[in-house]
């Protein structure tokens, strides 16, 4: 029985080229393709599917950005495979979204190929994760153990990539549904952490830790 896929991407390019990878593979159908949060929740609704493969960062209206979107998708479909596909490296992204519970994490950068490779793995029962990612996992443990800087939570990383993405602390709160005061606390603990000083440094310091796409 073919294994019913969704595959969720803002660029029809980056959507193509999955497809190409799951038209090439065994026992994959594709049932349904999205290209916005609202449009991914909506094909989840309507079309039963057994994975789903979906960008991290897509332009969103109502509905919640990156890990917000992931971590409503893991409420309303717990058993449902997710497969994220990204380009943003930031240790502390990373770790957030696979604190969602995804079972695979994709670099964009490394190629179509990996696709096939996570795919098998989910099926064989194991979680898939880009090597570059790992690598970045493993060297901000090793700094963390040798005195580095204090690790965000994933609440304060999310915080802190929204406002670089240039949104303003009354957005991100509208955005998150969390107070002003409680996102304005997590984004003065998140520079504390990092020694940051202003607003420009926080804008530098997402460009340099690719915090933002």
């Amino acid at each position: 029985m073919n294994k019913r896929v969704i595959i969720a991407d803002d660029h029809p390019i980056i959507r193509a080229g999955v497809r190409m990878v799951l038209e090439s593979a065994m026992n994959t159908s594709i049932v349904a393709e999205a290209d916005s949060p609202e449009a991914l929740l909506s094909a989840l609704r309507e079309t039963p599917a057994d994975l789903l493969i979906t960008d991290f960062s897509m332009p969103s209206g109502q509905e919640a950005d990156g890990l917000g979107l992931l971590q409503r998708i893991r409420r309303l479909y717990p058993d449902l495979p997710v497969i994220v596909l990204t380009m943003v490296g930031n240790v502390g992204v990373i770790g957030a979204i696979l604190g969602t519970g995804v079972r695979g994490l994709i670099d964009k950068a490394a190629g179509m190929s990996e696709i096939s490779l996570a795919i098998q793995a989910v099926n064989q029962g194991r979680d898939y994760v880009s090597t570059t990612f790992k690598q970045n996992l493993l060297q901000s443990q090793f700094d963390a153990e040798n005195g580095g800087a204090a690790r965000l939570s994933p609440r304060e990383v999310e915080v802190l990539r929204l406002f670089a993405s240039g949104m303003t602390v009354s957005a991100i709160a509208d955005r998150l549904s969390r107070s002003v005061k409680t996102v304005s606390r997590q984004k003065t603990d998140a520079m504390n952490k990092l020694g940051l000083k202003s607003d420009l440094e926080i804008y530098a310091f997402a460009r340099e830790h690719n915090l933002i796409s």
